[in-house]
Protein backbone atom coordinates (compact mmCIF):
# COMPACT_ATOMS: atom_id res chain seq x y z
CA UNK A 1 0.00 0.00 0.00
CA UNK A 2 1.51 3.42 -0.92
CA UNK A 3 1.53 6.28 1.61
CA UNK A 4 0.20 9.31 0.55
CA UNK A 5 -0.19 12.44 2.73
CA UNK A 6 -2.96 14.43 3.03
CA UNK A 7 -2.31 17.90 2.84
CA UNK A 8 -3.92 20.75 4.91
CA UNK A 9 -3.33 23.64 2.95
CA UNK A 10 -0.95 22.69 -0.01
CA UNK A 11 -0.14 19.76 -1.68
CA UNK A 12 3.63 18.51 -0.46
CA UNK A 13 5.68 16.90 -2.98
CA UNK A 14 5.18 13.12 -3.13
CA UNK A 15 8.57 11.38 -2.10
CA UNK A 16 8.58 7.48 -1.56
CA UNK A 17 9.02 5.68 1.37
CA UNK A 18 12.75 4.31 2.20
CA UNK A 19 12.53 1.08 0.46
CA UNK A 20 15.80 -0.22 1.79
CA UNK A 21 14.05 -0.20 5.59
CA UNK A 22 12.83 -2.85 6.54
CA UNK A 23 9.81 -2.96 9.27
CA UNK A 24 11.01 -2.16 12.71
CA UNK A 25 14.47 -0.19 11.43
CA UNK A 26 15.37 2.59 12.72
CA UNK A 27 13.50 5.63 11.98
CA UNK A 28 15.74 8.15 9.98
CA UNK A 29 14.81 10.86 7.50
CA UNK A 30 16.71 12.19 4.98
CA UNK A 31 19.11 14.54 7.12
CA UNK A 32 20.04 11.94 9.52
CA UNK A 33 18.06 12.35 12.36
CA UNK A 34 16.88 9.09 14.40
CA UNK A 35 13.18 9.52 15.98
CA UNK A 36 12.97 8.37 19.42
CA UNK A 37 9.86 10.38 20.28
CA UNK A 38 6.41 9.88 19.15
CA UNK A 39 3.49 12.24 20.57
CA UNK A 40 0.60 11.08 21.17
CA UNK A 41 -2.62 13.35 21.17
CA UNK A 42 -5.78 11.55 23.02
CA UNK A 43 -8.13 14.68 22.56
CA UNK A 44 -8.44 17.84 20.96
CA UNK A 45 -10.79 18.94 24.06
CA UNK A 46 -9.42 21.19 26.99
CA UNK A 47 -11.00 22.65 30.27
CA UNK A 48 -9.08 25.56 29.52
CA UNK A 49 -9.42 28.48 26.77
CA UNK A 50 -6.11 29.86 26.77
CA UNK A 51 -5.79 32.90 23.96
CA UNK A 52 -2.41 31.35 22.53
CA UNK A 53 -4.15 28.37 21.61
CA UNK A 54 -7.99 28.40 21.67
CA UNK A 55 -10.61 30.86 20.44
CA UNK A 56 -13.23 31.55 23.69
CA UNK A 57 -15.79 30.01 21.72
CA UNK A 58 -16.97 28.26 18.71
CA UNK A 59 -14.53 25.47 18.63
CA UNK A 60 -15.40 22.44 16.49
CA UNK A 61 -14.12 19.42 18.39
CA UNK A 62 -13.70 15.96 16.79
CA UNK A 63 -16.27 13.62 16.95
CA UNK A 64 -16.36 10.45 19.24
CA UNK A 65 -16.36 8.17 16.31
CA UNK A 66 -13.87 9.97 14.46
CA UNK A 67 -10.88 9.79 17.31
CA UNK A 68 -8.63 6.72 17.40
CA UNK A 69 -9.62 3.80 20.09
CA UNK A 70 -7.46 2.47 22.55
CA UNK A 71 -6.70 -0.20 21.12
CA UNK A 72 -5.39 1.71 17.82
CA UNK A 73 -3.71 3.73 19.71
CA UNK A 74 -1.79 1.31 21.97
CA UNK A 75 -1.17 -0.80 18.53
CA UNK A 76 0.56 2.21 17.09
CA UNK A 77 2.38 2.57 19.52
CA UNK A 78 3.66 -0.93 19.58
CA UNK A 79 4.83 -1.05 16.06
CA UNK A 80 6.37 2.50 16.48
CA UNK A 81 8.08 1.02 19.40
CA UNK A 82 9.45 -2.38 17.50
CA UNK A 83 11.12 0.35 15.11
CA UNK A 84 13.24 2.37 17.90
CA UNK A 85 10.47 5.17 19.43
CA UNK A 86 11.66 5.00 23.25
CA UNK A 87 9.18 7.68 24.62
CA UNK A 88 5.69 8.05 23.68
CA UNK A 89 4.60 11.09 25.58
CA UNK A 90 0.44 11.99 25.97
CA UNK A 91 -0.76 15.30 24.60
CA UNK A 92 -3.87 17.00 24.09
CA UNK A 93 -6.20 19.00 24.14
CA UNK A 94 -5.98 18.38 27.72
CA UNK A 95 -5.22 13.78 28.05
CA UNK A 96 -7.04 13.90 31.43
CA UNK A 97 -10.15 14.34 29.90
CA UNK A 98 -9.94 11.65 28.09
CA UNK A 99 -11.89 8.51 30.21
CA UNK A 100 -9.61 5.93 29.26
CA UNK A 101 -6.24 7.81 29.85
CA UNK A 102 -4.79 5.49 32.82
CA UNK A 103 -5.32 2.77 30.99
CA UNK A 104 -3.53 3.72 27.71
CA UNK A 105 -0.81 4.74 30.24
CA UNK A 106 -1.17 1.32 31.46
CA UNK A 107 -0.69 -0.56 27.80
CA UNK A 108 2.10 1.91 26.71
CA UNK A 109 3.68 1.58 29.73
CA UNK A 110 4.29 -2.05 29.36
CA UNK A 111 5.59 -2.33 25.79
CA UNK A 112 9.09 -3.26 24.73
CA UNK A 113 11.20 -1.85 22.64
CA UNK A 114 14.78 -3.36 21.39
CA UNK A 115 16.37 -1.47 24.13
CA UNK A 116 13.66 -2.57 26.75
CA UNK A 117 10.33 -0.76 27.97
CA UNK A 118 9.25 2.55 26.75
CA UNK A 119 8.85 5.39 28.94
CA UNK A 120 5.58 7.47 29.25
CA UNK A 121 5.18 10.96 29.58
CA UNK A 122 2.22 13.60 29.97
CA UNK A 123 1.36 16.92 29.87
CA UNK A 124 -1.26 18.50 31.28
CA UNK A 125 -3.06 21.45 32.85
CA UNK A 126 -3.11 19.59 36.18
CA UNK A 127 -6.77 20.44 36.89
CA UNK A 128 -7.43 16.47 37.11
CA UNK A 129 -4.16 15.82 38.70
CA UNK A 130 -5.46 15.71 42.38
CA UNK A 131 -8.12 12.89 41.76
CA UNK A 132 -5.85 10.95 38.82
CA UNK A 133 -2.01 11.40 39.22
CA UNK A 134 -2.46 8.00 41.95
CA UNK A 135 -3.84 5.98 38.91
CA UNK A 136 -1.53 7.41 36.70
CA UNK A 137 1.22 5.97 38.59
CA UNK A 138 0.32 3.13 39.44
CA UNK A 139 -0.67 2.52 34.96
CA UNK A 140 3.46 3.40 34.94
CA UNK A 141 3.67 6.94 34.06
CA UNK A 142 7.45 7.69 34.21
CA UNK A 143 6.99 11.58 33.77
CA UNK A 144 4.94 14.98 34.03
CA UNK A 145 4.70 18.42 32.75
CA UNK A 146 2.16 20.78 34.22
CA UNK A 147 1.36 23.94 31.74
CA UNK A 148 1.11 27.12 34.42
CA UNK A 149 1.44 31.01 32.90
CA UNK A 150 0.55 33.00 35.72
CA UNK A 151 0.53 32.70 39.67
CA UNK A 152 -2.05 35.58 39.85
CA UNK A 153 -5.34 34.91 39.68
CA UNK A 154 -7.15 37.61 37.41
CA UNK A 155 -4.49 36.64 35.34
CA UNK A 156 -5.12 33.30 35.01
CA UNK A 157 -8.56 33.91 34.41
CA UNK A 158 -8.48 36.49 31.62
CA UNK A 159 -6.10 34.50 29.73
CA UNK A 160 -7.25 31.27 30.24
CA UNK A 161 -10.98 32.48 29.86
CA UNK A 162 -11.52 30.07 33.34
CA UNK A 163 -11.49 30.53 36.95
CA UNK A 164 -9.29 27.16 37.60
CA UNK A 165 -6.05 28.63 38.87
CA UNK A 166 -6.58 27.17 42.76
CA UNK A 167 -7.35 23.37 40.81
CA UNK A 168 -3.91 23.65 38.71
CA UNK A 169 -2.53 24.51 41.72
CA UNK A 170 -3.49 21.79 43.69
CA UNK A 171 -2.68 19.45 40.77
CA UNK A 172 1.11 20.97 41.06
CA UNK A 173 1.03 20.02 44.55
CA UNK A 174 -0.29 16.39 44.03
CA UNK A 175 2.72 16.45 41.81
CA UNK A 176 5.09 17.76 44.00
CA UNK A 177 4.48 14.70 46.50
CA UNK A 178 4.45 12.33 43.86
CA UNK A 179 7.53 10.05 43.43
CA UNK A 180 7.49 11.63 39.72
CA UNK A 181 11.01 13.67 38.94
CA UNK A 182 11.86 15.59 36.89
CA UNK A 183 8.96 17.65 37.41
CA UNK A 184 8.32 20.13 34.69
CA UNK A 185 6.37 23.34 34.66
CA UNK A 186 5.83 25.08 31.50
CA UNK A 187 4.74 28.58 30.74
CA UNK A 188 4.18 30.21 27.27
CA UNK A 189 6.23 33.69 28.12
CA UNK A 190 4.22 36.53 26.55
CA UNK A 191 4.62 40.62 26.34
CA UNK A 192 2.34 42.37 28.76
CA UNK A 193 0.88 39.27 30.08
CA UNK A 194 3.14 37.52 31.93
CA UNK A 195 6.69 38.87 31.86
CA UNK A 196 7.06 40.75 34.70
CA UNK A 197 6.36 37.25 36.43
CA UNK A 198 9.52 35.06 35.20
CA UNK A 199 12.02 35.23 37.72
CA UNK A 200 8.75 34.81 40.45
CA UNK A 201 7.56 31.27 38.20
CA UNK A 202 10.77 30.27 38.55
CA UNK A 203 10.79 30.82 42.08
CA UNK A 204 7.69 29.04 42.57
CA UNK A 205 8.87 25.88 40.10
CA UNK A 206 11.66 25.72 43.02
CA UNK A 207 9.70 25.78 45.92
CA UNK A 208 8.23 22.76 44.49
CA UNK A 209 11.12 20.52 43.50
CA UNK A 210 10.22 21.72 39.66
CA UNK A 211 12.21 22.55 36.66
CA UNK A 212 10.92 25.80 35.08
CA UNK A 213 10.40 25.81 31.18
CA UNK A 214 9.66 29.22 29.40
CA UNK A 215 8.05 28.47 25.76
CA UNK A 216 8.64 30.95 23.32
CA UNK A 217 5.33 31.72 22.24
CA UNK A 218 4.45 30.06 18.50
CA UNK A 219 2.41 30.75 15.60
CA UNK A 220 -0.24 27.89 16.29
CA UNK A 221 -3.40 29.47 18.08
CA UNK A 222 -6.37 28.18 16.54
CA UNK A 223 -7.67 31.97 15.37
CA UNK A 224 -4.49 32.74 13.24
CA UNK A 225 -3.86 35.86 15.48
CA UNK A 226 -0.22 35.38 16.56
CA UNK A 227 1.93 38.54 16.47
CA UNK A 228 5.81 38.10 16.74
CA UNK A 229 5.75 41.43 18.08
CA UNK A 230 4.06 39.80 21.25
CA UNK A 231 6.57 37.17 21.54
CA UNK A 232 9.19 37.33 24.50
CA UNK A 233 12.23 36.04 23.20
CA UNK A 234 14.77 33.45 24.54
CA UNK A 235 17.74 36.69 25.17
CA UNK A 236 14.47 38.50 26.76
CA UNK A 237 13.49 35.80 29.23
CA UNK A 238 17.99 35.28 29.86
CA UNK A 239 18.18 38.76 30.75
CA UNK A 240 15.36 38.44 32.94
CA UNK A 241 16.27 35.65 34.94
CA UNK A 242 20.13 36.61 34.73
CA UNK A 243 19.33 39.89 36.72
CA UNK A 244 17.71 37.71 39.50
CA UNK A 245 20.35 34.66 39.04
CA UNK A 246 23.55 33.18 38.45
CA UNK A 247 22.88 30.78 35.28
CA UNK A 248 25.20 28.23 33.98
CA UNK A 249 24.24 26.52 30.62
CA UNK A 250 23.96 22.29 30.94
CA UNK A 251 25.76 20.58 28.02
CA UNK A 252 24.38 18.07 25.87
CA UNK A 253 21.49 18.85 25.08
CA UNK A 254 20.67 16.55 22.95
CA UNK A 255 17.20 16.08 21.12
CA UNK A 256 15.50 17.72 24.02
CA UNK A 257 13.30 21.01 23.06
CA UNK A 258 14.78 22.78 26.13
CA UNK A 259 18.18 24.64 26.58
CA UNK A 260 18.60 24.17 30.62
CA UNK A 261 21.15 26.64 32.74
CA UNK A 262 21.61 25.65 36.51
CA UNK A 263 20.50 28.36 39.27
CA UNK A 264 22.63 29.77 41.44
CA UNK A 265 24.96 26.61 40.83
CA UNK A 266 22.35 23.80 41.45
CA UNK A 267 20.77 21.87 42.13
CA UNK A 268 18.14 23.57 40.43
CA UNK A 269 18.01 24.32 36.48
CA UNK A 270 15.51 26.52 34.23
CA UNK A 271 14.80 25.81 30.46
CA UNK A 272 14.15 27.56 27.49
CA UNK A 273 12.34 26.51 24.66
CA UNK A 274 13.02 29.05 21.77
CA UNK A 275 11.58 27.56 18.37
CA UNK A 276 11.14 31.08 16.82
CA UNK A 277 14.50 32.99 17.44
CA UNK A 278 16.90 29.61 18.29
CA UNK A 279 15.31 26.61 16.41
CA UNK A 280 16.87 23.36 17.14
CA UNK A 281 15.14 21.77 14.47
CA UNK A 282 18.64 20.02 13.26
CA UNK A 283 18.28 17.50 15.95
CA UNK A 284 14.51 17.23 16.24
CA UNK A 285 13.46 13.28 16.95
CA UNK A 286 9.96 13.86 17.33
CA UNK A 287 7.02 12.91 15.82
CA UNK A 288 2.91 12.88 16.52
CA UNK A 289 0.00 11.41 15.74
CA UNK A 290 -3.41 13.35 16.10
CA UNK A 291 -6.07 12.28 18.21
CA UNK A 292 -8.05 11.39 14.28
CA UNK A 293 -4.86 9.74 13.29
CA UNK A 294 -3.54 11.44 11.66
CA UNK A 295 0.56 11.49 11.58
CA UNK A 296 2.57 15.19 11.60
CA UNK A 297 6.56 14.79 10.84
CA UNK A 298 6.74 18.30 12.44
CA UNK A 299 5.11 20.73 14.82
CA UNK A 300 4.29 23.24 12.06
CA UNK A 301 3.73 20.70 8.85
CA UNK A 302 1.54 21.62 6.63
CA UNK A 303 0.64 18.22 5.43
CA UNK A 304 -0.86 15.10 7.46
CA UNK A 305 -0.32 11.44 7.11
CA UNK A 306 -3.91 9.29 7.09
CA UNK A 307 -3.74 6.13 9.25
CA UNK A 308 -7.49 5.88 9.32
CA UNK A 309 -8.44 4.47 6.13
CA UNK A 310 -5.92 1.31 6.97
CA UNK A 311 -7.08 1.17 10.40
CA UNK A 312 -10.69 0.96 9.53
CA UNK A 313 -10.05 -1.34 6.63
CA UNK A 314 -8.67 -4.23 9.33
CA UNK A 315 -11.15 -4.53 12.32
CA UNK A 316 -8.46 -6.92 13.36
CA UNK A 317 -5.41 -4.68 13.56
CA UNK A 318 -5.45 -3.55 17.08
CA UNK A 319 -6.55 -7.01 18.59
CA UNK A 320 -2.80 -8.62 18.41
CA UNK A 321 -1.34 -8.29 22.14
CA UNK A 322 2.26 -6.58 22.67
CA UNK A 323 4.08 -10.52 23.00
CA UNK A 324 2.34 -11.88 20.23
CA UNK A 325 3.19 -9.22 17.88
CA UNK A 326 7.10 -9.08 18.89
CA UNK A 327 7.22 -12.77 18.02
CA UNK A 328 5.53 -12.68 14.57
CA UNK A 329 8.29 -9.61 13.97
CA UNK A 330 11.21 -11.45 15.48
CA UNK A 331 10.32 -14.00 12.76
CA UNK A 332 10.01 -11.27 10.00
CA UNK A 333 6.36 -11.85 9.98
CA UNK A 334 4.17 -9.15 9.72
CA UNK A 335 0.50 -8.05 8.79
CA UNK A 336 -0.37 -6.19 5.66
CA UNK A 337 -1.71 -3.25 7.72
CA UNK A 338 1.35 -3.34 10.36
CA UNK A 339 3.61 -2.84 6.85
CA UNK A 340 0.77 -0.23 5.75
CA UNK A 341 1.08 1.42 8.70
CA UNK A 342 5.19 1.41 8.73
CA UNK A 343 5.19 1.97 5.82
CA UNK A 344 3.38 5.47 6.43
CA UNK A 345 5.47 6.32 9.36
CA UNK A 346 8.47 5.33 7.00
CA UNK A 347 7.04 8.39 4.38
CA UNK A 348 5.84 10.92 6.77
CA UNK A 349 9.83 11.06 8.12
CA UNK A 350 11.36 10.35 4.77
CA UNK A 351 9.27 13.78 3.92
CA UNK A 352 10.16 15.93 6.96
CA UNK A 353 11.98 18.90 6.14
CA UNK A 354 15.56 20.27 7.25
CA UNK A 355 13.45 22.72 9.69
CA UNK A 356 9.81 24.42 10.13
CA UNK A 357 10.72 27.95 8.21
CA UNK A 358 9.20 29.95 11.23
CA UNK A 359 11.72 33.15 9.64
CA UNK A 360 11.25 32.27 6.05
CA UNK A 361 8.76 34.96 4.55
CA UNK A 362 7.41 32.05 2.86
CA UNK A 363 6.04 30.21 6.21
CA UNK A 364 2.52 29.53 6.48
CA UNK A 365 0.73 28.39 9.41
CA UNK A 366 -0.60 25.40 10.56
CA UNK A 367 -4.38 25.01 9.85
CA UNK A 368 -5.12 22.85 13.45
CA UNK A 369 -4.50 25.05 16.53
CA UNK A 370 -1.99 23.39 18.73
CA UNK A 371 -5.04 21.82 20.93
CA UNK A 372 -5.99 19.41 17.60
CA UNK A 373 -2.19 18.76 17.06
CA UNK A 374 -0.87 17.93 20.35
CA UNK A 375 1.95 19.28 22.18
Amino acid sequence: MSAVPVTISRRPRLVEPQLAAAPGAPLVDTHGRVHRDLRLSLTDKCSLRCTYCMPAEGNEFLEKDSILTTDQIVRIAQLAAASGITTFRLTGGEPLLRRDAADIVRRISAIEGPNGRVQVAMTTNGILLPRMLPQLIDAGLDRLNVSIDTLRRDRFASLTRRDKLDEVLAGIRAAQASSLRPLKLNAVAMRGVNDDEIVELVEFAMEHDAQMRFIEQMPLDAGHTWDRVQMVTREEILEALGARFELAPVPERGGAPAERWTIDGGPHTVGVIASVTAPFCGNCDRLRLTADGQLRNCLFSTSEYDLMPILRADPSFALDADDAARARHAAGNWTDSELAVDAMLRSCIHNKLPGHAINDPSFLQPARGMNAIGG
